[in-house]
């Protein structure tokens, strides 16, 4: 950390505690849901599968979800102990935003959680059911809150500047703000396609060790069902916002392909689609570039012929790190393409019959697992990077929105952070993988309620999650 400034160690600080915590709201909202969709099946067919199924989920729920608030509350003081600039300019915008999401989303969850985790024989199955749909539900409103606040300060609308701070004058205008819809929609089918991937490299870990093998093909089934179906809305939902970045963020686009130039390079017209290559921000080239002419204006224009405007059309101190978006962006959308290949082979196997008997698609699958959560940082972080050196874009400029510290106590918090965080939630990861690797229990019963077992960490996560916090109900603070 040696010769680092305050705002860059406060800018890692917030970008290392948001990129450890939003890996639990992405797991947190899938599985809510697919708890829902399990319920619902049983109350459907009452084949014993789908609650044998919700029972061993709700553990990893559970302790997912403790483990999103915890990791989520240090971000709500970040915002006033680091980033002072950014809440007295902006407070009158995201403060309320925040404030929605407690008397909505939190409310919802915590009115609910105790019945959903610890109901089953204590309600009837339909309030129990009821109660799964609400924590569901709250976990889609509580994202609905967070990336309204997080989107308005990539295309902030509805506003005025009055004395340095910025005054609402159109709450919808705030909420519904240009980039909203887009970066809603994006998010919630990248947390409902990392669970995919997490369920079905679970099931993979169980059939290939024979475990609970009736449990596991149903939720390889169901995981690879949603592969299949979520991966090509999100490569279509990911085009629109890219067309919606391309208005409103130029300069991000720019980054992101690599293109310093506007005038077409390409002998046909349009300019190509850089595969590869190394973005260098002082000579202002994409060195070793392998492209495809036109492609480019294809994909970002839907015309052969369109432009973008090139990096070298930004003053200096407007550009964001094209080095780091160009790689970032090509994580993201190489797994994408990895994952819409992953779901079609299994439905060629799945059609042929080979589905739960190929050993190298199972391997895969488990391979597979982290994909969806790599993806979604890399998503994350091509978003948030692109958008510097803006806070509010546009707006508020990073150097201006940091607190008056000095580089010491920062690089301080920072390290703690660095060591905490790897400990209690590396213990965490851990012991929730070989929940998710052991599978149900062959000899659970399907009215048993779940089962924690004496020294589990899942009851400390549970009583974490219901602790109320005003600021960070549970944890999702940034996507």
């Amino acid at each position: 950390m040696h010769g680092l400034t305050a705002l860059e160690l406060a800018r890692i600080q917030f970008g290392f505690t948001v990129s450890f915590h939003i890996l639990f709201p992405a797991i947190t909202i899938g599985l809510a849901c697919f708890l829902a969709f399990l319920e619902a099946r049983w109350l459907y067919t009452k084949d014993t599968v789908y609650r044998t199924l919700y029972q061993f989920w709700i553990k990893i729920f559970a302790l997912n979800f403790g483990m999103g608030v915890v990791s989520g509350l240090v971000m709500a003081y970040e915002f006033g102990t680091n980033w002072s600039g950014f809440s007295q300019f902006a407070g009158s915008v995201t403060g309320p935003l925040l404030t929605y999401e407690v008397l909505t989303a939190f409310f919802l969850e915590a009115g609910f959680l105790g019945v959903m985790l610890f109901g089953w024989n204590r309600v009837g199955p339909g309030l129990h059911f009821f109660a799964t749909v609400m924590v569901a539900l709250g976990t889609m409103i509580s994202s609905t809150w967070i990336l309204a606040s997080n989107s308005w300060m990539h295309t902030p609308a509805g506003y005025v500047v009055v004395a340095g701070k910025v005054v609402p004058t159109d709450w919808l205008e705030v909420i519904f703000n240009p980039s909203f819809p887009y970066r809603l929609t994006h998010m919630v089918i990248a947390a409902l396609l990392s669970t995919a991937l997490f369920v079905a490299a679970s099931s993979a870990w169980q059939l290939l060790h024979d475990r609970a093998v009736p449990a596991a093909r149903k939720m390889l089934s169901m995981a690879l069902w949603m592969v299949l179906i979520a991966a090509p809305i999100q490569a279509v939902v990911g085009d629109a916002h890219g067309l919606n970045t391309l208005e409103h963020q130029p300069a991000k686009i720019a980054a992101m392909e690599g293109h310093w130039n506007t005038a077409a390079r390409d002998d046909k017209g349009g300019f190509p689609l850089i595969v590869f290559g190394i973005p260098d921000m002082e000579r202002e080239e994409t060195r070793y570039a392998i492209e495809i002419p036109r492609l480019g204006s294809l994909i970002l224009t839907h015309s052969l012929d369109g432009q973008i405007r090139g990096l070298k059309d930004f003053p200096r101190e407007d550009r964001p790190n094209a080095t780091v978006l160009f790689f970032t962006f090509r994580v993201m959308v190489g797994l994408g393409v990895a994952m819409i290949l992953f779901g079609l082979l299994g439905w060629v196997l799945r059609r042929n019959g080979a589905l739960y008997r190929s050993k190298a698609f199972l391997r895969l699958a488990v391979v597979m697992g982290p994909a969806g959560l790599v993806a979604l940082l890399a998503g994350w972080m091509t978003t948030e990077i692109g958008r510097q050196p803006w806070v509010v874009y546009g707006l508020l400029r990073t150097h201006d929105a940091v607190s008056a510290h000095a580089a010491g106590p920062v690089a301080l918090s920072l390290a703690l952070f660095v060591v905490i965080y790897f400990v209690c939630f590396g213990v965490g990861i851990r012991y929730m993988l070989r929940l998710a690797s052991a599978g149900p229990a062959p000899d659970a019963h399907p009215h048993d309620e779940p089962s924690y077992g004496p020294g589990s960490v899942v009851p400390a996560a549970i009583a974490a999650a219901s602790t109320p916090n005003p600021m960070a109900p549970h944890g999702q603070r940034e996507f």
